[in-house]
């Protein structure tokens, strides 16, 4: 039987294929940022979008190169739920082998787009003197993305591209994920 594990078991699932502190700090942030979301876009669905960003990176510390089809296969000899897996799956989508399945929906595309901003989000926070994205401008942000090696692992294309689909300006979708990170706890050090 397929499920959609809660927060406790996401962490569960997650430590079992992850070591790196860096790593757990972007699942929760990203599985904050799709909780944020879902209360506009997707509401009483909060919880599954959360485990859709917590998990969304699942296998990518253990097979980098490999990541969608690890994976896939890892989350359904967990027996999660196939809703769960593709759209965890999507965010990767034409940036890796074996990532084929395009964003459709609202939260696959947030996903997809989301994924690199907030990590250019964080990057960008960590050189600021309040190190809090709660007085944040979209200008700071836009210095730092347009500068290619800032932060190079996040994909501009994607961030874009992401945007794009949402029907969002780059403007927009920079304040909307900033707005995300700043509903996360306080303490959380963003």
């Amino acid at each position: 039987m397929s499920y959609i594990p809660d927060e406790a078991k996401c962490f569960e699932i997650f430590a079992g294929y992850n070591e790196q502190g860096f790593h757990y700090r972007h699942a929760e942030i990203v599985s904050g940022i799709m909780k944020y979301f879902a209360k506009e876009f997707d509401p009483g669905k909060e919880d599954f979008w959360a485990a859709v960003g917590f998990l969304h990176d699942l296998a990518f510390e253990k097979y980098p190169e490999e990541q969608p089809v690890k994976q896939v296969e890892i989350m359904r000899e967990l027996g999660l739920a196939e809703e769960l897996i593709q759209a965890s799956i999507v965010h990767c989508w034409d940036q890796v082998p074996g990532a084929d399945l395009q964003p459709e929906t609202t939260m696959e595309k947030i996903l997809y787009a989301a994924d690199d901003l907030s990590s250019l989000i964080f990057a960008a926070n960590m050189l600021r003197d309040s190190r809090s994205v709660d007085d944040m401008e979209t200008w700071e942000l836009d210095e730092r993305f347009d500068t290619p090696t800032f932060a190079p692992a996040c994909s501009r294309k994607v961030i874009l591209k992401g945007a794009e689909m949402l029907g969002w300006t780059r403007d927009e979708i920079f304040q909307r994920v900033i707005d995300a990170m700043r509903s996360m706890n306080p303490d959380a050090g963003l």
